[in-house]
Formats: structure tokens, sequence, C-alpha cells
């Protein structure tokens, strides 16, 4: 059985959140929605716990990406079913 790492610190996880955003791009280009939702939400879990400093050291076009994303397509109430609308 493998063992758990400890959780990232410091500069490995600004690293690995920038990572993260990243492949949820790539996802997100490929039209792989289910993917890039389940990527981008931990990208965005590790993001809300980086201090004000470490935000910044994440490129401002990927907290750009992360955030337009979030609040625009996976925000709450978001892309459900319309109803009522009749099929044509």
């Amino acid at each position: 059985m493998a063992e758990e790492e400890p959780p990232l610190t410091g500069p490995e996880l600004v690293k690995e959140v920038c990572r993260l955003i990243r492949e949820a791009r790539v996802h997100w280009d490929a039209h792989n929605n289910a993917t890039c939702r389940r990527v981008r939400s931990r990208a965005l879990r590790l993001y809300l716990t980086l201090t004000e400093e470490q935000k910044e050291q994440v490129p401002q076009v990927l907290r750009v990406w992360l955030r337009y994303r979030s609040e625009k397509y996976f925000g709450f109430r978001k892309n459900k079913p319309k109803k009522g609308k009749k099929a044509r």
C-alpha cells in the first residue's frame, strides 16, 4: 500500500495550483467538460488555501481563467436544463 504524501506547502503548493489550472484549460479546449470540471474543482480548492502573497505568484492569466470559468460556467445553478422549453 502506498503511503500518503504530506500536504503541499509553500512553492510546491503554488506550482501544483498552476499545474492543475493549466490541465483544466487543456481539458476545456478539448471539450472534455467532466474532466475539466473535476480538475478545476481541485485547482480551485487548493487555490482557496493560498495566502494573498502566494495567490500573487500564480500568473494573472491563470487566475483570470480560473475565476472566469468558475463564475460563468461552473457557478451555482449554472448549466442546468431549462424547464418548459418545447423541442422543435
